[in-house]
């Protein structure tokens, strides 16, 4: 990659003392600081003057690039015009507008919008809504959440308590939720590794269902809750016929559905979201990032019209449910969010999203054999690496392939020992494959 002029940003100790950064090594990250200085298109520009692909786009959330100037033009008039409307009690037009074509992408134009900040925001949002739907219909007995083994749901109570990532989880048993249960995860290396696509063996998870259902009774489940697609916890792909069969037991036992299709909404799969992929549909999606390309946060709650009529009762200048947030439906993240869907529309993203997938995929596997790798999985325009630990060291491995794969130019995303891709919409066949050829020199520059 082309240097390009250094910043003049400041990496001293006392600089980086006051933020104490997120899900980040605050001690290793801040004896070797690594800055963004600016992006554009599938790319960021680093303080030290690097030029590097963006191989997750952003953290799954920009896939239409940085700095898309129609997104930009959209945020400035913005703020001229209206720069923060309450939304209790008082709405703004365009927000009202978005919900209805957020409603439309989803193939859902009866159903309905409740607008968060994040997808964690989302999460909470979406089990209030089913603990409360089922007491409206005199189902108060209805309370528990089931959740499933490494998924990830964000950071709030609600979304840690039905999460599945140990790491995420330990520190807060206290705080939990309590009546939360956990389906098994559906990897299995056994039977699935080096998998291409959906897997073939593992449909029979879903009927760990069935057997909490038989433990708890079904009489006291609200919602199972599960990401189409497993990304945080390392693009765990659902097996061929494991969501239908979720849908079906939830169907049979009066359970809502919910998707996090927090990272898969938006086209990831090439797909507006994973209910259109995988051709399975919940009662409830929570939604966030790729709405307005993470350009200012957005989150939200696509509910099924029946449950929204549900709240609908008594008399009508009385608040139906008692929940929200200050920057709920924010203006500038509004704007934001219908140039964005401007951009996928007109550009033909998600589609190019599907077009892309196959190159993803026909690169990536071509690491198997490569140092360290013990498994590949990949669906749609996602990707993840599994690399050995090192012993006693877990994590390491992946942070050292990570800084190397920097050194040649691309940003990929670690987690514990497994690495992520999600590319830009808008990366040519020849940047994914340059990605992978990038991080094929990175495994082979780790020591053994």
């Amino acid at each position: 990659m082309n240097a390009v002029p250094q910043s003049h940003a400041d990496t001293s100790e006392q600089a980086l003392k006051a933020w104490w950064m997120p899900f980040t090594h605050n001690r290793y990250f801040k004896a070797k600081p690594r800055l963004i200085d600016s992006g554009k298109g599938a790319y960021y520009q680093l303080a030290d003057g690097r030029r590097v692909f963006d191989c997750l786009s952003g953290l799954w959330c920009s896939p239409i690039g940085h700095s898309h100037p129609r997104i930009v033009e959209a945020v400035k008039a913005q703020i001229d015009k209206l720069d923060f409307a309450p939304s209790f009690q008082m709405g703004h037009e365009p927000a009202f507008r978005l919900a209805t074509r957020i409603a439309e992408l989803a193939g859902r134009p009866n159903d309905h919008v409740f607008f968060t900040n994040s997808g964690s925001e989302a999460v909470d949002t979406a089990l209030k809504i089913a603990i409360a739907y089922h007491r409206l219909r005199g189902d108060a007995s209805r309370t528990r959440i089931i959740g499933r083994e490494r998924g990830y749901h964000g950071v709030g109570m609600g979304g840690i308590s039905v999460g599945g990532m140990v790491a995420n989880r330990k520190m807060f048993a206290p705080l939990m939720l309590n009546g939360v249960d956990h389906l098994p995860h559906t990897w299995n290396p056994a039977h699935m590794a080096f998998s291409k696509g959906q897997p073939t063996w593992g449909a029979h998870f879903a009927d760990e269902l069935e057997r909490i259902v038989a433990l708890h009774d079904a009489s006291t489940i609200a919602a199972v809750i599960v990401e189409p697609m497993q990304g945080s916890g390392g693009v765990l792909v659902p097996p061929v016929g494991y969501l239908e069969r979720l849908r079906e037991i939830c169907t049979k036992h009066g359970i809502l559905l919910i998707f996090d299709e927090v990272i898969t909404g938006f086209g990831r799969l090439g797909k507006p979201f994973g209910a259109d992929y995988f051709n399975v549909k919940p009662d409830m999606a929570t939604f966030a990032k790729a709405v307005n390309n993470a350009t200012i946060p957005l989150g939200g709650v696509l509910a099924a019209d029946e449950i929204y009529q549900t709240f609908m009762t008594g008399p009508a200048h009385m608040i139906e449910f008692f929940h929200g947030y200050t920057y709920s439906a924010h203006p500038m993240a509004v704007a934001a969010a219908h140039a964005t869907l401007d951009v996928l529309r007109d550009e033909k993203l998600i589609e190019r999203a599907a077009e892309l997938a196959p190159v993803l995929e026909k690169a990536v596997h071509s690491l198997k054999g490569e140092p360290h790798v013990t498994d590949i999985r990949n669906i749609g325009l996602a990707a993840a690496v599994e690399l050995s630990p090192i012993a006693g060291q877990p994590g390491l491995r992946a942070i050292r392939v990570f800084e190397k794969a920097l050194d040649e130019g691309y940003m990929v995303r670690f987690s514990a020992d497994i690495l992520a891709m999600a590319p830009p919409f808008v990366s040519t066949p020849a940047e994914i494959e340059g990605m992978i050829e990038g991080i094929r020199r990175a495994l082979r520059a780790v020591p053994v």
